[in-house]
């Protein structure tokens, strides 16, 4: 390029003439270049604000089904409490059911018993034969008692049906109930898992567009710079054309530049060309080494933990700390990348206290721990929170749910460690 404003600038010198046109030329062209990088301009705004409504909406639907897998556990663990309810009052309707049965049976005996007797006749029986007064006191006795014993049990029998009948309502009715609740859950989850991938869907076109938008504007830009340096060099050169003696010497010294410049440009390519090119380094594709959360957790201060801690979830190590993000090698993992399966409990590698459970701009669904004397423990682009801000938590104990939130193509754990602010190798913290 600059090669080339030389060889304008000296033809603008030859030809002063050509040089006015050329000029005006120019002049539209970096009037229109301008106009161009103020659309792109204008352009990428409007893209960085639609970015901006579909990362709130990412948030907000993310956070929604953290919330929702916080709700299904919590029936989870209710059903299984109805469940033991359910086994509970299956359990007396059993033996409802077998009071019945006996019940049934005594009364068969009673009424068989009376029909053998025929009723009052035996009352009569004994006001005609008294032969004996206290054997008649004692036999009249019995017969009161048998008959408050027969009322007494179809009393008893009828209380047993009745509370039978009310246990099997109860049992339908939770049992509807429950199905009912799961169901609701189920196709709320669906729907908000529906509209996450949506938005990520719209995240990533507008990624797209933003990065070719971005890329055209540059170039646009760089043509300005350039069009703005040749605009310079032409009305230098036409400032100069009233002093003759003054070309001369300029044409002379940039035709003398210029060789002195094509010389150098040769003798440097000549040498490029003899010395061998370095082939680039492939980038890293082998797998991480596999990282355990099994095993005993540590109980003394986390100043001293260092290589006796678990790894907060089972998987393998997709990043580690210091590779570079992407394809730029300035921007470095402050922390370490784990794959896991969506859905899989991550669980606090030491004591602490919850400071941050919430959705983050580039973390998703992140929770954030103090284990004291300046030291925290951070766990990103879950799928789903189970403790809030606050919470005191153990060693080993569920936190999260590993996912794929902060706009991740496929679900990982992302986990780091920081001292006094700084961040620190996990690797050096957790087993091998």
């Amino acid at each position: 390029m600059l090669r080339a404003l030389f060889l304008l600038a000296l033809s603008c010198l030859l030809t002063p003439a050509f040089a006015a046109d050329e000029r005006a030329q120019t002049q539209q062209q970096l009037d229109a270049t301008r106009q161009d990088i103020a659309e792109l301009k204008k352009m990428l705004g409007k893209l960085q604000e639609e970015k901006a409504g579909v990362q709130k909406d990412l948030k907000s639907t993310e956070t929604d089904i953290g919330n929702l897998e916080k709700q299904v556990e919590a029936l989870q663990k209710e059903l299984k409490k109805t469940e033991g309810e359910l086994e509970r009052l299956d359990h007396e309707k059993k033996k409802l059911q077998s009071a019945r049965v006996e019940q049934q049976r005594l009364i068969a005996i009673q009424a068989r018993s009376a029909y053998q007797n025929n009723g009052r006749e035996e009352y009569l029986k004994l006001l005609l034969n008294q032969q004996n007064p206290e054997k008649f006191a004692r036999t009249l006795t019995y017969y009161d008692y048998l008959s408050k014993a027969r009322l007494e049990q179809l009393r008893a029998f009828n209380e047993t049906l009745r509370q039978l009948a009310n246990v099997e309502q109860d049992i339908a009715r939770q049992q509807e109930q429950l199905l009912t609740q799961r169901a609701d859950l189920d196709n709320r989850r669906q729907a908000l898992v529906a509209e996450r991938d949506k938005r990520q869907q719209v995240l990533a076109k507008l990624n797209t567009d933003m990065k070719a938008r971005d890329q055209k504007l540059q170039s646009r830009e760089q043509d300005q710079a350039d069009l703005s340096k040749v605009l310079k060099t032409i009305e230098e050169t036409l400032a100069r054309q009233a002093r003759e003696a003054e070309e001369a010497r300029q044409r002379a010294l940039l035709a003398k530049q210029e060789e002195e410049k094509r010389r150098k440009e040769q003798a440097l390519a000549a040498a490029r060309d003899n010395v061998p090119q370095e082939t680039p380094k492939k980038a890293r594709t082998t797998l991480g080494p596999v990282v355990s959360s099994d095993g005993a957790s540590y109980g003394g201060a986390f100043s001293a933990a260092r290589g006796k801690l678990p790894w907060p979830v089972n998987g393998r190590l997709l990043a580690r700390f210091g590779d570079a993000r992407g394809s730029d090698a300035r921007a470095k993992w402050d922390g370490v990348m784990i794959g896991a399966s969506a859905g899989t409990q991550v669980r606090a590698v030491h004591g602490g206290r919850v400071v941050f459970a919430d959705w983050l701009r580039g973390a998703g669904l992140l929770v954030i721990l103090d284990h004291g004397n300046g030291y925290l423990s951070l766990y990103g682009h879950n799928q789903s929170l189970l403790k809030s801000a606050g919470d005191i938590v153990k060693a080993g104990e569920a936190i999260s749910t590993v996912g794929d939130s902060g706009g991740q193509d496929s679900a990982g754990l992302y986990f780091a460690i920081r001292q006094q602010g700084r961040p620190t190798d996990p690797a050096q913290w957790c087993r091998g």
